[in-house]
Parts: C-alpha cells; sequence; structure tokens
C-alpha cells in the first residue's frame, strides 16, 4: 500500500499540473457494480479447516471517469472490494485502476495504476504477463490486481508500440486456510522471498507491437523483470510446513496472433521464459468455428477446440503442459445479451478432467445474472489439479450496475 500513497501523490501532482481552468469544461461519470456470489459445493473438503459446503461473497467495485480539455486528458479511478464469508484471505481490497491518460494525435500517455490483457485464447493466456493475479477472486487466473505503470503507446503506420516501465511489483494473493480451490498446505504470503535484492520494488520494462494486417492480428513483447508466477517452497515455521512463495527475476518472449477468416477464428499464443534456473517454451493454440443463425434463429454456435503444451512436461509447475480443450459457446444474440460457453478439459499426461459451464442473460437495464459450475476429476497426486478434486461447484452471481 505505500506504493500505491507514493503513485497516488504523483498521480494528484500530475492532475493539477493539467487541470482546466476554472472556465474549461470537466466532465464527471460515476459507474460500477455491486455484486452478490454464492458457491454451492458437491462434496465435502478434502483439507483440514475447510469446513464449509456453501460460501457467500459481496463484491463492490465503483468507477469514477472525469475528463476535460474536450477528451485530450482524463483519470479514472476504480477501487474493489470483496468480503467473503469464510476465507480472511479472500476478503480484500484493491485500486484496479488510478490512472491519467493524456491523447495525443499519434502517441497516448498512461500514467497510474492500470490492468493491461494480452492473450487471444479461450483457456489459458500465455502471454498476459503485466498484471498479477488475484488468486483468492478465483482460481482460474482470469482475475488481476491493479499494476503500477507509465504506459507510452506510439500509433505509427506499422503498427503500435507500447513502452511499458513498471514500478513496483504486486504479490500473488492466495486463499487461506479456511478457503476452498486451494492445496493441502497453506501459503504464508507474509514470508515472499525475492531473487532480487529490491523485493518488490524492482522495477520491470516491457515493450510490445502489435499491428493488424488484413485478417491477422499480431502482437510481440519482450518482459524483463519479476515473474508473476511463484515458486512454492516448502518451509517448516513454528512446526508448520508451510509453502513460501520465491519470486525470481525473468525474462519473457511473447507472440499472439489471431486470423479471422470467414466463420473461423484461428489463435495462437507461445512464450519463451528464462530465469537463473530454467528457461522453457510453451504454447496454446486452437480455433472457433461459428454457425451464424442456427435453425433460422438469431442464435449463434460457435465451436472451440485447443490444445495447451509446456516443453517442461510433467516438471512443469503449471496445470496445463498437454491438455486438451473442447467448448462450445451459445450466444442468443438478444436483448438481455444471453450467452452459455461450456468447455471439457483433458490432461493427456495425466489422465485427469475438468468441465466448465458458464451462463449469463442481463435482466432489465442494470441487473445481470451467472450461474457457472466448475468440476473437476484428477485421481493422479502428481497432478496439480488434483488438489480441487473434493472442490466441484456451483456459483450463482447476482450483478446490479450503475
Amino acid at each position: 500500500m505505500a506504493d500505491q500513497r507514493v503513485l497516488l501523490s504523483a498521480l494528484v501532482a500530475a492532475g493539477l499540473a493539467t487541470a482546466p481552468p476554472l472556465q474549461a469544461e470537466t466532465h464527471f461519470e460515476m459507474s460500477g457494480k455491486v455484486a452478490a456470489e454464492l458457491r454451492g459445493f458437491t462434496q465435502d473438503a478434502q483439507f483440514a479447516d475447510q469446513d464449509h459446503n456453501s460460501n457467500l461473497s459481496l463484491i463492490a467495485e465503483p468507477e469514477f471517469y472525469w475528463e476535460w480539455n474536450e477528451g485530450i486528458d482524463s483519470l479514472t479511478f476504480t477501487p474493489y472490494l470483496r468480503m467473503d464469508e469464510n476465507d480472511s484471505e479472500r476478503t480484500h481490497g484493491d485500486i484496479r485502476e488510478l490512472s491519467w491518460v493524456h491523447v495525443d494525435d499519434d502517441w497516448e500517455l498512461r500514467t497510474g495504476i492500470r490492468k493491461v490483457f494480452w492473450g487471444v485464447t479461450e483457456f489459458q493466456h500465455l502471454v498476459d504477463v503485466i498484471n498479477q493475479t488475484d488468486g483468492v477472486d478465483d482460481f482460474d487466473g482470469e482475475d488481476k490486481l491493479g499494476q503500477p505503470m507509465i504506459n507510452l503507446s506510439l500509433v505509427r503506420d506499422w503498427g503500435i508500440v507500447d513502452l511499458f516501465v513498471l514500478p513496483g511489483f504486486r504479490e500473488r494473493t492466495f486463499a487461506g486456510r479456511e478457503g476452498r480451490l486451494r492445496g493441502g498446505l497453506i501459503v504464508d504470503t507474509d514470508a515472499a522471498e525475492y531473487e532480487s535484492s529490491a523485493e518488490d520494488k524492482h522495477i520491470d520494462t516491457a515493450i510490445r507491437w502489435s499491428h493488424t494486417v488484413g485478417d491477422f492480428d499480431l502482437g510481440a513483447y519482450w518482459f524483463h523483470g519479476t515473474n508473476r508466477d511463484p515458486e512454492l517452497q516448502v518451509r517448516t515455521q513454528g512446526g508448520n510446513t508451510v509453502l513460501v512463495p520465491r519470486y525470481v527475476q525473468m525474462d519473457q518472449i511473447g507472440f499472439d496472433l489471431q486470423a479471422t477468416l470467414d466463420s473461423w477464428l484461428w489463435k495462437v499464443e507461445t512464450i519463451w521464459r528464462d530465469t537463473a534456473t530454467e528457461d522453457y517454451f510453451a504454447a496454446q493454440g486452437g480455433f472457433e468455428y461459428t454457425f451464424y443463425g442456427i435453425q433460422e434463429s438469431a442464435a449463434d454456435l460457435g465451436v472451440l477446440l485447443e490444445y495447451g503444451w509446456d516443453e517442461r512436461g510433467e516438471n512443469a509447475a503449471a496445470s496445463i503442459q498437454n491438455d486438451l480443450f473442447f467448448g462450445g459457446r451459445i450466444t442468443l444474440n438478444d436483448a438481455a445479451s444471453t450467452e452459455m460457453l461450456a468447455g471439457v478439459g483433458y490432461d493427456l499426461e495425466y489422465d485427469s478432467q475438468s468441465l466448465i459451464v458458464e451462463a449469463s442473460r442481463r435482466y432489465g437495464d442494470n441487473w445481470k445474472v451467472s450461474v457457472d459450475g466448475r468440476f473437476f476429476s484428477a485421481d493422479d497426486p502428481a497432478d496439480p489439479a488434483s488438489a480441487f478434486d473434493k472442490d466441484d461447484h456451483i456459483q450463482l452471481t447476482v450483478e446490479r450496475y450503475f
């Protein structure tokens, strides 16, 4: 939080330096959402202290937006708060965004705490490296913590070049002792270790190029800094065996491609990662084919197939190293934005399976209801997914937008 207070002071100074005169017009908007999330687990937990089969969370995520200089300058503030019924580690707050953006004809400067997403595949985002994963919000890696940054974006005829300076590192969050969707050993985040002597104050850098050529969307980058994926090392502390996260330095080169060819959407993400102890290559790729107007209706059906590979094989700390994914997406294209995604993952190394179902629908102008199901079958103790083998659950989320 100290780093965020320093950054907040810098943002205030930048905002004052570019603030409009009193007679200039300033536009302000407030929006956001509040939500209630209820999980029901179909089996008793497999680890001690997980003595619940249902869990309720309340979430608030407002957004405050100011714009001046006829849209040339803007300031966005998006705080986030979750209160969880059972897991004290899941009850937490974050600043998802607190950033000033200045736009010019062929460049854009973004300064502050922000979220940046890179990736094109459906079931894993290998190339998404800027923001840290908020591991207590969900276990799928989709939710991210805000990252302090200075981002200069240059627009050229041959593509967009993004330069990043990332002052300050965010540690990953993990479920607590009472939380579910975790391993058998608790992760002691208070004892985190770093390879860099600067620890969480190491200044990371990245450069990314992206461009659209006809039907092809391309992206490539180089990242140098603290690995967002910690090495979890077994330690004995106070007579208890725990996992301690260790964050090493890395260089990572990434590439992503999406090709839109008629009804086909081809996708691929690849990375090469180099640390002091290992270097490896990993890839995720596949396609989505869409049947438009099925049964002469307004609905569309998309069929997905992806494959994930990590050259480390069973030595990989990642859960996806030789996995096939099959899925289907139904979009009704109605006023309520009704849609459903179902996917099956099959691990070719460990012979384990997973099933996800996600469905959502809007009600009126302000309400959205989502139902998600996650089911696991992993019998091999060597499989990282075996930690979730008893955590099959159905989740109901009701969101109110304002």
